[in-house]
């Protein structure tokens, strides 16, 4: 009994603190309102770069809808880094009023490309736009982050969505982007924390972006390493959600395993490479955005930390009633359990709660044993480049009013 009830305090602590964090970002979350910026000062000179590694399926379209923003041509460049495309592709590309760059790696990285992309440019600009080659903005993007930058932001995360939801992964997927917009971004940013960055959709300051991805290594989570950099100097990341940008969601699920792997074995990595010195920022500098960034990196995926419970509760609670163990554990096991679920319901939007969703929760068995899968395989994944390719461009039109 004694060594039953130990294992029983240790998961209870694990995942009781676990699902402590994610609680209280989401009921923060609630509380987020959008900050009202003036108009803004002036029209600054914006680089938005796109680096592919064999994209050819979706860039042009992407390219096209790029340019197509409410924004002065004359103030911003898109700018296509070209790695490994065909040839019809790039000649396509030419005939776009696009700066197009050509960039070939032995071992291909997005750090590596938009480095090489940056150092081509020879233009002055001042923010700096990062986008995946599958990314739609919307038509104002450009005029947000814009005015984001006159009210003084450094660096700031647009409110990235889902542009298909056309399998039950894809749903699923959109709707864990969801979650984690409200509580890594939005219950960060009510409790004075920076925003968490994904990857794309994000803007930055151009030449100090510039001078910082030339130091990024990162094969894979590059977007983990640019955070950490910046909170360990005290930046603040900014999110603005109502800057749009529609993003592909996995429609497979050896898709979404690949996915997760290299996403999983990212963190992990840098949960060991920071956790020390961040927990010495804290006590020296008082640096908690540091120190949550890297305690963030250990958390549990939702759908595994959920899996987990049900599994466990269910498991103990029954061993408790048969070895007559008192309610005490029990009671633990439903209040965790219960707070857990709260908080995902409460991050989800109230758009995805529909049939369709209904439909896709069969699904999400498989897609936690599909984590749970990646989890085991996660050893050296973020020192392989593992590609995520892309096939659906939407219109634009199509996607802005999926969302009235």
């Amino acid at each position: 009994m004694l060594v039953y009830n130990i294992i029983q305090v240790i998961l209870l602590s694990l995942l009781g603190l676990a699902t402590l964090y994610i609680f209280i970002f989401s009921i923060a979350g609630l509380f987020y309102k959008e900050k009202a910026f003036v108009k803004a000062d002036q029209y600054r000179k914006i680089a938005v770069l796109i680096p592919g590694y064999k994209e050819d399926e979706v860039i042009v379209e992407v390219a096209k809808s790029a340019l197509q923003q409410k924004y002065p041509m004359g103030h911003f460049d898109v700018v296509v880094i070209a790695d490994s495309f065909q040839a019809d592709t790039l000649a396509e590309l030419r005939k776009l009023p696009v700066r197009l760059i050509e960039v070939s790696f032995d071992k291909s990285t997005k750090s590596k490309a938009l480095h090489k992309g940056m150092a081509a440019l020879t233009s002055s600009y001042d923010i700096a736009v990062i986008l995946d080659a599958d990314n739609i903005m919307a038509a104002d993007f450009l005029m947000k982050i814009n005015a984001a930058f006159s009210a003084g932001a450094f660096a700031v995360q647009g409110h990235r969505t889902a542009k298909n939801q056309n399998t039950s992964w894809a749903v699923l997927d959109a709707a864990s982007e969801e979650i984690n917009n409200h509580i890594f971004r939005k219950g960060h940013r009510v409790l004075g924390l920076s925003s968490a960055i994904i990857g794309s959709g994000m803007a930055f300051q151009y030449d100090f972006f510039k001078t910082m991805i030339a130091d990024v290594k990162a094969v894979g989570g590059f977007d983990k390493e640019i955070e950490l950099k910046m909170l360990k100097e005290k930046y603040r990341i900014s999110y603005q959600d109502d800057a749009m940008i529609y993003d592909e969601k996995v429609q497979k699920a050896e898709v979404f395993s690949n996915q997760r792997r290299r996403w999983l074995s990212a963190q992990l990595h840098y949960f060991r490479k920071d956790i020390i010195p961040a927990l010495g920022h804290l006590v020296t500098k008082g640096n908690l955005d540091y120190f949550d960034k890297a305690i963030q990196f250990i958390q549990p995926p939702r759908v595994l930390l959920i899996g987990a419970l049900l599994l466990l509760s269910t498991i103990f609670i029954s061993g408790n009633y048969f070895l007559d163990n008192g309610l005490n554990y029990s009671t633990a096991w439903l209040i965790i359990t219960m707070a857990c679920i709260t908080a995902i319901l409460l991050s989800v939007p109230r758009s995805f709660y529909t049939k369709k969703t209904g439909l896709a929760l069969i699904s999400l068995p498989r897609g936690m044993l599909a984590m749970l899968k990646s989890l085991l395989k996660i050893k050296g994944a973020n020192k392989t480049f593992i590609h995520t390719k892309h096939t659906s461009v939407p219109d634009r039109a199509t996607l802005e009013k999926s969302l009235r």
